[in-house]
């Protein structure tokens, strides 16, 4: 990704953002840790559901970091386009599903 808009995670740059804030830069550094470990889900299928989120919330830096992640533990790249789909769906699906608001607002259709 070369989006110049999209500042590059240099170690100055990332240490000066910890530098502001450090307690809530450490929180959220263990926070993470404890949200990707093992658990209930083993650590590729929460590779594969960061992969799918990144694609909703459309962070390029979550998207790369993801998918290297879930590359690392062992998810293929089938898996990892699958997960993506998956995204697509439920971000149209809500779409879909809001047209009933739209449809409702509209009344009977009688004017």
């Amino acid at each position: 990704m070369s989006d110049p808009t999209l500042p590059r995670a240099t170690r100055e740059i990332v240490e000066r953002r910890r530098n502001l804030a450090p307690g809530a830069e450490d929180a959220f550094r263990a926070f993470s840790k404890t949200v990707f470990a093992e658990g209930a889900l083993d650590k590729r299928t929460k590779q594969l559901i960061a992969v799918a989120v990144a694609h909703v919330t459309q962070c390029p830096w979550c998207i790369e970091g993801h998918v290297k992640a879930a590359r690392s533990e062992g998810a293929g790249p089938e898996q990892i386009m699958e997960a993506i789909w998956v995204a697509a769906e439920m971000r149209a699906g809500a779409s879909y599903a809001h047209a009933l608001k739209a449809v409702q607002a509209m009344g009977d259709g009688a004017d």
